[in-house]
Parts: C-alpha cells; sequence; structure tokens
C-alpha cells in the first residue's frame, strides 16, 4: 500500500506541467471467465493512449498504472523500458515534448477487494459480473491515467467481452457490437465523454438483469430533454428488483433538479447499477451510478429502509452537478462534492418524493454520524488537510458527509433558501467541466446573499469540533420565564465558539397528557451566552427544545426541569421531529457519559414503543445495543439485557401484525435472546412451530434469527450448511460465513482469524462478514487473547493489503469487547512505539482508543449513576 501512495505536493506539481487532451481506453474482459490460474491472480489486458500537454517540454512526470505486468509502454513513439521506468506503480515519462502521446499495454489484475475492475463469480448460477470503483484512486488498477480529479479530459472506452453480456459506460454505446470469436464475444465502442475526472469513469459488463426507462423534460423556452434510464441487477436477484420504484424516485429526482438547478443534467443516459461485494453505498459515476446490492430488497424491509435508498438515489443524483459537473481540485475539498450531495440528496427527498418526513431521519441518524465523528481525536475540518491518497480515503466520514450536510443546512438558515440556490447556480455556470477550491463557492454566495462568507467559513468550514448549547432558565414570583439564555460551550482541544441560527421551542403537558410547543422564537446565538428575550414573560414549560426544527449543528443538553419532563413524557411529544431531537440529545448525553446506559436504556424500553417513525425507532434499537454491550457496567449488564429482551418480546408480540414496527422488534428480539426460553422461541419460529400473527419469517429473517442460535451454540455448522441449501445464494453465503465465525468454539475464533489476517483468499465482502461474526459480546473471554495478536499483525496487514481491506481489519478486529484499563494501556504502548507507522493507520487505532476510552467512561457512570 505505501509504494502507491500520492501526496498533495507531487498532483500539484503534476497539475501545473500538464493539460490533458483525451484518453482512449481498450479493455479486452474475455479472460473474465476463465477459469483462475495457479497463482488466483486473474488478469485482463488493458491498452490506453493518452494526448497530453507539457508546459515545460524537457520535463519529467510519471503516469500512474497498478498492475501486475507492462507489456509496452511507448511515448512520442519512443519505448520505454518496463523494467527501469516502471515500479508496478509509476510509470516515469521523461523527456516530454510540447504535445505528447502514451500508448501504454499492460495485463491488469480484476480485483476480488473493490477496488478497480471487481470479479464476482455468482456462486448460484456460475455467471461472472464485473464493475468499477475508483474513488478516490484506482481507475490506475484498470488503465494507466493522471490518477487526481484536476486533470479532467474526455474518454473513450472500448471493450471486448462476451457478446451475451451487458456492457455500460458513463456515455451512450456508438455503432453495433462488433462480433469477435466467431460471435461468442464483440467489441463495444462508447461515445466520448464530456471532460471529467479519472476516479468517476466506469464500466460495468456482465449478463445484468436490465431494466430501462426513459425521461422527458420539456422546459420553458421549448427545448426538450429526454434521458434514457437504466437499471440492472444480478440475474439471481431479478425476482426481488423493484425498477419500478427506482425509477419512480430518479424521475422525482431529475424534476427537482432541474426545477433548482437551471442547468440540464450534462451526461446523456443516466444507468444505475446495484452490484454484487460494493464496499460503499453507491457512486456516482456519471451515466453510469454504481450501488450496493443490498439496496435490492430480497425480504420484506421496513420504510425506512426504502427512504435510505431513496436518499442514496438523490444524493447521487446531486453528485451529477455537484462532483461531476465542477469537481473539487484536489480532496481537501472533498466537502465542495459530498456535503452538497447529502444536504441535497435530504433536500430533495423531502421536497419531491413519498418521504417528505427526510429531515426526522437526517436529525436522528446522519447528525449521529457526523457528532460521533467530530469528537474522535482525528477530527478535523470539513475543508480538511488532505496531504496524500491514504488521508483522502480515510475522509470519506461523518464530517465530510453529515456534518458538512447539517452545516449547509445552517448556510441555508442563515444566507436564506433563494440566495443559496441562485449561488448553487451561478457556481454551476461559471464553473462548468472546471475544478474548484473552497473560494469560488463562497464567492457565488456573497454574491446572492450580500454576506460576507468569510467569517461564517471560518467558523463554520475552517475549525473542527461540536459546540453544545444549554438553556439557562429564571422565572419570577408568578412563576413566568423571566430570562431564558443559551449558554454555548466547546470542547477543550477545539475552543470555537460558532454563530448559531437557532430556534427555541417551549413545550407544555396539556390536559390530554401531550407534551406540545406553546411559544417558539428564532435567533442567532454567538459567544458564550445568548439571552432569547423573545420568549421572557412566557408561561412556565415543562420542557425547553433548543435547536427545535434542527437548523443547526450541535449538541442539545437539557436543564434539570426539562430532563425531568423528559423521563416521564418523552413519549408524548407530539411532534415527531422534536421527539427524534430529544432523543438524539439523550443519546449524546449517554455516550459523553452524562446519562448512565441503565437510565438511558430504561427509557427507551417505556417510551420506544409508543414510536411512530420506524427510522427512529430502528436507530434506538442500534443505540440500546452499543449502550448494553459497551456503556453497561458488567455488574448492571445481565439485568439490562434481561430487560431490553423481555420488552422487546412483549412490543413484537403487540405490534401490528405485518408492520414495520413488527419486524422491527423482530430483530431486535432477537439481537439479545439469550435465554432458554428466548433461543426455543426463535427454534421455533424458524421450525414453523411457533407463530407470531403477522411476522412472516422470509429468507433473510431467517439468517438474523439463527444469528443468536449460532452465538450461544445451538446452531452448528451443518446447521447452517442446511441453512445454505435453502438459500444458496450470494447473500446467503455472506450469511452463512458469517454466522460459521460467530460460533462459540476457540478453534472457530481460530479458523476466523487465520482466514482474514493470515491470508487473503476471500473477497472483500467474505472478509467483512468473518470480521462481524469474529466479535461477539457473549464470546469476550472466547476473543481475548487476540488483543496481543492484533497489535503484533498491525504493521504486517496495512504494509500487505489495499487500504479497503487494511481499513477493513485494523476497525474490525480491534479487541473493542476487551474494555479494560489494560486494552487502553496495550493501545497507547503501541501508539508509542509505532509513531513512525502509517498516519493512516495510527489515525485509524487512535480512533479506536477513543471508542474504548469512551466506553470505559461510560460503564463507570452506568457503575455510580442513579436511574
Amino acid at each position: 500500500m505505501p509504494g502507491e501512495n500520492l501526496t498533495r505536493e507531487e498532483a500539484g506539481r503534476r497539475a501545473e506541467l500538464l493539460a490533458v487532451d483525451g484518453y482512449e481506453v481498450a479493455l479486452d474482459l474475455r479472460s473474465a471467465r476463465e477459469a483462475a490460474p495457479a497463482n488466483g491472480v486473474r488478469t485482463f489486458r488493458s491498452t490506453t493512449t493518452i494526448r497530453f500537454r507539457c508546459t515545460e517540454p524537457g520535463a519529467s512526470t510519471f503516469v500512474d498504472l497498478i498492475a501486475p505486468e507492462l507489456h509496452s509502454a511507448t511515448l512520442n513513439g519512443r519505448s520505454l523500458n518496463p523494467d527501469t521506468a516502471f515500479d508496478g506503480a509509476r510509470l516515469t515519462l521523461d523527456g516530454l515534448a510540447a504535445e505528447n502521446e502514451l500508448v501504454v499495454d499492460a495485463r491488469c489484475a480484476y480485483s476480488r477487494t473493490g477496488e478497480g475492475l471487481h470479479h464476482f463469480l455468482d456462486p448460484e448460477d456460475g455467471e461472472v459480473y464485473l464493475y468499477t470503483q475508483y474513488e478516490p484512486a484506482d481507475a490506475r488498477r484498470v488503465f494507466a491515467n493522471f490518477e487526481q480529479p484536476d486533470l479532467k479530459a474526455p474518454f473513450d472506452f472500448v471493450v471486448t467481452a462476451p457478446a451475451s453480456w451487458t456492457v455500460l459506460s458513463n456515455d451512450v454505446r456508438t455503432g453495433e457490437a462488433e462480433p469477435l470469436d466467431d460471435g461468442a464475444s464483440s467489441v463495444r465502442r462508447f461515445a466520448r465523454t464530456q471532460p471529467i475526472s479519472t476516479y468517476i469513469t466506469a464500466v460495468v459488463a456482465g449478463p445484468y438483469h436490465h431494466v430501462t426507462d426513459v425521461y422527458r423534460r420539456r422546459f420553458d423556452d421549448g427545448t426538450e430533454l429526454e434521458i434514457p434510464l437504466g437499471a440492472l441487477c444480478r440475474k439471481g436477484l431479478a425476482r426481488h428488483f423493484d425498477a419500478d420504484d427506482i425509477f419512480t424516485i430518479t424521475q422525482q429526482g431529475l424534476d427537482f433538479f432541474h426545477d433548482h438547478f437551471d442547468f440540464p443534467y450534462p451526461f446523456g443516459k443516466y444507468d444505475q447499477a446495484f452490484v454484487p461485494e460494493y464496499n460503499l453505498g453507491a457512486m456516482e459515476n456519471p451515466g453510469c451510478v454504481t450501488f450496493r446490492e443490498e439496496f435490492v430488497f430480497r425480504g420484506k424491509v421496513t420504510q425506512a429502509s426504502y427512504e435510505s435508498r431513496a436518499n442514496v438515489i438523490l444524493h447521487e443524483m446531486a453528485h451529477m452537478w455537484f462532483g461531476d459537473l465542477v469537481t473539487m481540485e484536489w480532496w481537501d475539498d472533498l466537502w465542495l462534492k459530498e456535503s452538497f450531495a447529502d444536504f441535497m440528496g435530504s433536500l430533495s427527498m423531502v421536497e419531491a418524493t413519498r418521504f417528505s418526513d427526510g429531515w426526522i431521519t437526517f436529525a436522528n441518524r446522519r447528525k449521529s454520524w457526523a457528532y460521533r465523528a467530530d469528537q474522535l481525536p482525528s477530527t478535523h475540518p470539513i475543508t480538511a488537510d488532505i496531504r496524500d491518497l491514504e488521508d483522502a480515503k480515510l475522509n470519506f466520514d461523518g464530517i465530510t458527509y453529515a456534518k458538512g450536510a447539517s452545516v449547509l443546512k445552517q448556510l441555508v438558515a442563515y444566507v436564506g433558501r433563494d440566495a443559496f440556490l441562485e449561488g448553487a447556480r451561478r457556481y454551476f455556470k461559471r464553473h462548468a467541466w472546471g475544478n474548484t477550491r473552497l473560494h469560488d463557492l463562497l464567492s457565488v454566495l456573497e454574491e446572492t446573499s450580500g454576506r460576507d462568507m468569510g467569517e461564517w467559513a471560518k467558523a463554520w468550514l475552517q475549525t473542527a469540533g461540536v459546540n453544545s448549547l444549554t438553556p439557562e432558565a429564571t422565572y419570577d414570583a408568578e412563576g413566568r420565564l423571566a430570562e431564558l439564555a443559551v449558554v454555548q460551550d466547546a470542547p477543550e482541544d477545539h475552543p470555537v465558539l460558532r454563530p448559531h441560527r437557532v430556534a427555541v421551542g417551549l413545550y407544555r403537558l396539556d390536559e390530554s397528557g401531550a407534551l406540545t410547543r406553546y411559544a417558539r422564537a428564532e435567533a442567532d446565538v454567538t459567544g458564550m451566552r445568548t439571552e432569547i428575550a423573545e420568549l421572557a414573560g412566557a408561561e412556565r414549560p415543562d420542557l425547553i427544545l433548543l435547536n427545535d426544527e434542527d437548523l443547526t449543528y450541535c449538541k442539545v443538553r437539557f436543564d434539570d426541569a426539562s430532563l425531568a419532563t423528559l423521563r416521564e413524557h418523552l413519549g408524548a411529544i407530539t411532534d415527531p421531529l422534536a421527539r427524534a431531537l430529544c432523543w438524539s440529545a439523550l443519546w449524546n448525553m449517554t455516550r459523553d457519559a452524562l446519562m448512565p446506559a441503565h437510565a438511558f436504556l430504561g427509557m427507551v424500553l417505556r417510551f420506544a414503543g409508543d414510536e411512530t417513525d420506524i427510522g427512529v425507532l430502528q436507530m434506538l434499537h442500534a443505540w440500546s445495543r452499543t449502550a448494553l454491550v459497551h456503556y453497561s457496567a458488567a455488574r448492571r449488564r445481565a439485568e439490562s439485557g434481561r430487560a431490553l429482551a423481555e420488552g422487546a418480546l412483549r412490543l413484537l408480540r403487540a405490534a401490528e401484525p405485518g408492520s414495520g414496527h413488527q419486524l422491527a422488534w423482530a430483530r431486535f428480539f432477537a439481537a439479545l435472546a439469550e435465554s432458554d426460553d428466548d433461543l426455543r422461541l426463535l427454534e421455533g419460529l424458524l421450525a414453523g412451530t411457533e407463530r407470531i400473527p403477522g411476522l412472516d419469517v422470509d429468507q433473510e429473517l431467517r439468517w438474523t434469527l439463527l444469528e443468536p442460535l449460532a452465538v450461544h451454540g445451538r446452531a452448528d455448522a451443518a446447521v447452517l450448511g442446511a441453512e445454505l441449501d435453502r438459500d444458496d445464494t450470494a447473500s446467503g453465503k455472506r450469511h452463512q460465513v458469517r454466522l460459521l465465525a460467530a460460533r462459540p468454539s476457540a478453534e472457530v475464533k481460530e479458523q476466523a482469524w487465520d482466514a482474514v489476517v493470515a491470508t487473503d483468499r476471500l473477497s472483500n465482502a467474505l472478509v467483512e462478514a468473518t470480521i462481524a461474526g469474529f466479535h461477539q459480546p457473549e464470546q469476550r473471554e472466547l476473543t481475548a487473547p487476540y488483543a496481543a495478536r492484533y497489535f503484533a499483525a498491525l504493521e504486517e496487514v496495512w504494509e500487505s493489503r489495499s487500504i479497503e481491506i487494511g481499513m477493513s481489519l485494523v476497525r474490525g478486529l480491534y479487541p473493542s469487547l476487551q474494555a479494560e484499563q489494560a486494552t487502553l494501556d496495550a493501545t497507547d504502548a503501541w501508539l508509542t512505539s509505532h509513531e513512525d507507522a502509517a498516519p493512516a493507520l495510527r489515525r485509524l487505532v487512535l480512533e479506536a482508543r477513543d471508542d474504548l476510552a469512551r466506553a470505559l467512561r461510560g460503564r463507570a457512570c452506568d457503575e455510580t449513576g442513579a436511574a
């Protein structure tokens, strides 16, 4: 991995030196269906012609290529010696002319890690499926290129593949496929793209199930836009593929962005491919977006899953403008695409689709991700300092996405929606097909809003950390609010007090027992203390909710009276967004060791059954599981776990038959099941001898119910093998691998460890599944011996694996369940003795250490804190 890095300085020098006029890329993928060679490395032929100019004739540079074999390279008709000019990651180019032509003929490797050109062999039908994934810098695993976002160029792709396959790229195919091999294969040529960055080029190839539609739009000037739409998945998933719903969301999104951006969709067609073993949620390749195939739902899911898919579809669509049309110059300004896509994805979903409550999910789920990331030692400003590609890879995080989107939501409140959208329109027109930095966006927002964006950017984009806002209320003799102030705090390591546009809501219990808002004020909070004069004289509230309506990005705290109200009446809050904000604030208090875990879990047991928003409910389930496993004191954990399991079963039986809430409670109950009675119920549901009215135990739910049985030794390899026979699919195999690793056996744990650490034979998806099964809270003693082995293996893992797999292993195998001071000390000892380790590796270990230290503080709070 280290030899594949690229620094910002190197990229900057190359950008000063070169201008790229175009690429011609020819890929021969006929080898994809051949048996793997003896060394296990499948390869394909890649031939690239690059035409580029040089501002300093006679200078030297390099082209990026990660390939097992370079056949030949010719620069301006002069052969380059592969043995001396190519080091496996870079090809040196010397003696450049003013105008240059480079031809590179290489044998590149298919990927099993989801980086580059991924090769997937479907166990269900033996078919091969290929797709590319490049961000931030893996196009060089497929073709020679200048792998940095600011050297944009047009691309001509030519792909040779089996004739029966569907083959797609960024633009449409031109002409008829040219037959080869007596018709068994064919050559497909694709239209030249607009100037785009290397990391968003794409090829998808295989016998995909392919559904088509068309989007049409007539503009005010009478012109018409027609966009061919495509949706793809593996043939084995075709019976589950709800392409109609995908097309509905797609067309609604295109309407929204055309209504607001005043820049017609610029990339011709719009294909969306749902692909196997995908590392990400999705990728915004223009004209050929790729998604993880888990968005094709094999069983019943809640509406929260459909909302999540819609949000991702619209997030990627927003990228067609923010990121693809206009691209950041270097990864420092990654937020210029990801933060905007995250915000616009939610905005368009709320305003253009059936998911009109999407801001609740944003407040509850996306911001939770941001708050966690912003309190890690690796927190960084939204506009980050990205030194190299390893930094860039790790900065696809909760700050760049969710905090950035939250800050943009605050920006809309600050400058006004009309000024914000007009700024976006000017930004697209001014910088179309180009690259930008922070100041390019700020300048148009200053034009449209009339505000000085410099101070705002300094406070929100160029500093790290999250502020806390706490109400401070005093009352007069008649019980009315004499004064209400907002007190702002900042963490010691990031002592920045920011300007916040907030709404403050006053709530009280009415005669029916409902907790409703009766007064509201919107104000600019600045400095340490801001008085909300508008609310002076209001009747005494039962609850003061800061950041009502979720306008700003902050952690909300409560005064004692409000917290007491929530302990007794949280479920009575009638507004679902306000209720979600209160839950989020309580969870932040639990993570910050200000509320004992058992107190939070008690509130979940008391009020979660009344939660109407399914997304909030599922988030509460996830938080409860984290609180139980990581923040509960040892002496309380068993009791808290039993109470949660009993409550989950009670609420499962009480839920509306066939509802999403019933399904959510079934999954939560399964995650908590430990007692003989609970496990026998799961066995009965699987066997059909037990039944809960309305609960459809489909194949996905069967795997969910099997997991606790495997963890507790009641589902052995034979049982799991029989289940795989029922579900002999790629998804079924991942489930089986995870549950095999979850069995309570020292031999099983050794096998799982060796499978992911000692060898690299597993694909990325099976590595992920094995890690997920390896660590089980109920098996802390079994995995305790691996703590020392983890630290001993870190450097070799990082140096020998791709960055994607390296990240999975470093994060996933950290001994977080060994939540003891000894584990913290071992982490500190490794960090002290490895100060020269790769910065990205140290960052991952530091983040894991911080989570462990937080868990220890949470357990101490739970040990001593009252309910």
